[in-house]
């Protein structure tokens, strides 16, 4: 297949049933289409989606003949990227209107969480031995896994676990201790 196919010529052989040429087509369009998702969508994998969207839609149109100026392959996939660009933005408009309108009854009420004074929880987690505070601190501050703070700690992952259920229990008696 030569790669300087005219847009017409490509048309024609899509509403043929070539598989080449439709592969040529999401070559060439593809970078187009995700250029224009880039910029009008500004996320890169909406843009990506718009890019399969905008070939999937330009190919059944073009299987089923519905082009009907076959050198205006190019305009064709714009106004399709226009158009579904177009319906995203009306769909998230809709559904921030429902969400406006509907959320407080579908969003069940989040009772509000008691402020936590930082001071005091700092002052619980430095009353707690070394090792306790190395596994809190190493599993909900640096976020490491029972896994992850086992092999640093040389210790057993069950290990980690009793260690960190005993010393969270530590701290909540100091806290609500100084409540």
């Amino acid at each position: 297949m030569p790669l300087q196919m005219s847009d017409a010529e490509l048309a024609a052989r899509i509403g043929d049933g070539d598989g080449e040429a439709e592969a040529e087509m999401c070559r060439r369009m593809g970078r187009r289409i995700r250029l224009y998702g880039l910029r009008h969508l500004r996320s890169a994998t909406a843009a990506d989606d718009l890019v399969q969207q905008v070939l999937l839609k330009t190919i059944e149109a073009l299987r089923a003949g519905r082009l009907r100026e076959s050198d205006k392959l190019a305009p064709f996939v714009l106004g399709t990227c226009r158009m579904m660009v177009l319906d995203l933005r009306r769909t998230a408009q809709r559904q921030e209107s429902l969400l406006e309108e509907f959320g407080a009854i579908l969003v069940p009420h989040q009772p509000e969480m008691p402020s936590l004074d930082r001071d005091q929880l700092a002052r619980c987690v430095q009353a707690l031995k070394e090792r306790e505070r190395s596994v809190v601190v190493m599993t909900f501050y640096d976020e490491h896994t029972a896994a992850e703070a086992a092999g640093f700690l040389g210790i057993s992952e069950a290990n980690i676990r009793v260690i960190r259920h005993r010393a969270i229990k530590l701290l909540r008696a100091c806290i609500g201790a100084a409540a």
